[in-house]
């Protein structure tokens, strides 16, 4: 069993910009092809079992209807839980009724958080509209600020918006409600420090997705030292600097022994308090609190040679390099090929 040698804390709980509260720690649904069926289902209630009540699922995820089983087949009631969907590029038209068949699918009246998942809308032909047609994301967030009159979703928000596009749907008039949350990529060496800091000031929660990343930064020298030093993971250095530098973490597997990972430093401890136990023999799941100088050095790992760049497997050369149809200039980012930063 890992004993952590420094302090621990409670896992918190995030206070959104509409009232609502978000565990700081998720998991993560995205299966890839395996996003049908027992593999999600199994996962999503091991999950459960362990004390997760944060749950980000996507329509084009595929597995809503596996999530929605799992959280009925859990017991859990509903109140205890936030979940996340996103509406389909595919869908930008109409996300209301896109928002109904997500909500059929999972087999709930409502979900508590609502992402415009992509900036960019698909046609039937999966071929991106551009920039300038309609609807452009910021006429498809207006139709999205509807949604919170219907009761259907609690908050809406989005996902992989840059600050540059960030900051034009704020600027525009018809904007009447700041995203709840902006999720991106977010990890040791996509630190997205610039973003984050703005997202603070607007009173946007910034959602970290592949908060782990890949083996390329979990086996750094640094990390590693960090790690043996704090009797603790790799990975739960990189998840506790996440949740102590203010971000939510959606960490995915389906081990349960990673999933135990992602949410505890100790083995014994299982059960997330978010609010209230599961059961009242429940230990408080606990964090690392990481010392401000492991804080620093981890802030600047990006800064290595080759370090700085996306982790995710959805970059194409195309273009010059781009992403779903659209090059990097478009959306903000600041990527040569193969995501990695042109620092």
């Amino acid at each position: 069993m890992l004993t952590p040698k420094i302090g621990t804390k409670p896992i918190p709980v995030l206070k959104l910009n509409n009232g609502g509260s978000m565990p700081a720690v998720g998991v993560g649904c995205w299966m890839g092809r395996q996003g049908e069926g027992d593999h999600v289902t199994n996962m999503v209630k091991t999950a459960l079992r362990l004390g997760y009540r944060h749950i980000d699922t996507a329509a084009n995820y595929c597995d809503e209807i596996s999530v929605g089983q799992a959280i009925h087949e859990s017991g859990v009631p509903r109140q205890e839980l936030f979940v996340t969907t996103k509406l389909a590029s595919e869908d930008h038209w109409d996300p209301q009724r896109a928002l109904e068949t997500s909500l059929k699918k999972l087999g709930l009246d409502y979900v508590d958080l609502y992402l415009l998942h992509w900036p960019m809308a698909l046609r039937v032909d999966g071929s991106a509209l551009q920039p300038n047609e309609s609807p452009t994301f910021i006429e498809t967030w207006h139709l999205m600020q509807e949604l919170l009159r219907t009761g259907k979703t609690k908050a809406i928000g989005v996902s992989n918006l840059s600050l540059e596009l960030l900051t034009s749907l704020l600027a525009h008039p018809n904007t009447t409600v700041v995203p709840a949350v902006d999720q991106v990529e977010a990890h040791p060496c996509l630190p997205q420090h610039e973003l984050l800091d703005f997202c603070r000031s607007k009173g946007i929660q910034v959602v970290a997705y592949s908060p782990v990343g890949k083996h390329k930064f979990a086996s750094d020298k640094d990390i590693q030292t960090m790690a043996q030093r704090l009797n603790i993971t790799p990975a739960q250095v990189i998840l506790s600097w996440g949740v102590q530098r203010g971000t939510a973490i959606v960490p995915k597997s389906e081990h349960e022994e990673r999933l135990i990972e992602n949410i505890t430093v100790s083995p014994a401890k299982l059960v997330l308090y978010f609010g209230r136990c599961a059961e009242p023999s429940s230990l408080f799941s606990q964090i690392v609190e990481l010392p401000s100088h492991d804080m620093e050095t981890l802030d600047k790992l990006h800064l290595k040679p080759g370090m700085h760049r996306s982790v995710c497997g959805f970059h194409s050369a195309e273009l010059g390099g781009s992403c779903f149809g659209w090059t990097y200039k478009q959306l903000g980012w600041g990527f040569g090929l193969g995501g990695v930063m042109r620092d």
